[in-house]
């Protein structure tokens, strides 16, 4: 963990995926890479960017800049999401379902660092079609913004918070 520059909170930095981009000039092949990273705080707050730069540290470093810039909430209940839902972008498509305790993280690789970066502790999730690590991320942060807060779902509905959370999230059955 590294600390932030801005904030004293400790952020969990997640490398997903580092690529390097060959452009062809009469001398010779010129190359430069592009990084895509996660920063969570652990608690509910992830961010995501994409750096490119001529050598990988500094890609990294751009990434982390744009990562923290761009961080969003995402509602935790007890470890765990507050109810399945799916995300799509482009050809790329993931599920989200809450686990039970004890579960523990069920995921690839990539969707792997975003739940950790965020805190989430039970999970199954599903990449389904397309695995490309730009899309995936893409899609997790489009199911991870579309997630509800139950508090806010009851008080919409008028609503005790225990009617709309139900099963899954901590209860012992």
């Amino acid at each position: 963990m590294v600390a932030s520059p801005k904030e004293n909170e400790q952020l969990i930095e997640k490398i997903i995926f580092i690529n390097r981009v060959a452009k062809v000039h009469k001398g010779g092949r010129r190359f430069r890479f592009s990084a895509l990273v996660v920063v969570g705080d652990g608690a509910g707050r992830i961010g995501y960017g994409l750096g490119k730069a001529p050598e990988v540290p500094d890609a990294i470093r751009k990434a982390l800049e744009k990562a923290r810039k761009n961080m969003i909430k995402v509602p935790v209940i007890n470890g765990t999401i507050p109810h399945p839902i799916l995300g799509i972008y482009g050809a790329a498509q993931v599920l989200l379902k809450p686990g039970p305790p004890g579960t523990g993280v069920i995921a690839g690789g990539t969707v792997r660092a975003i739940m950790d970066a965020v805190g989430i502790k039970d999970v199954v999730t599903k990449c389904i079609r397309s695995t490309n690590p730009h899309n995936v991320v893409k899609a997790t942060f489009k199911a991870l913004e579309s997630l509800q807060d139950p508090e806010y779902v009851a008080k919409k509905r008028n609503l005790p918070k225990e009617e709309v959370v139900g099963e899954g999230h901590g209860e012992a059955a």
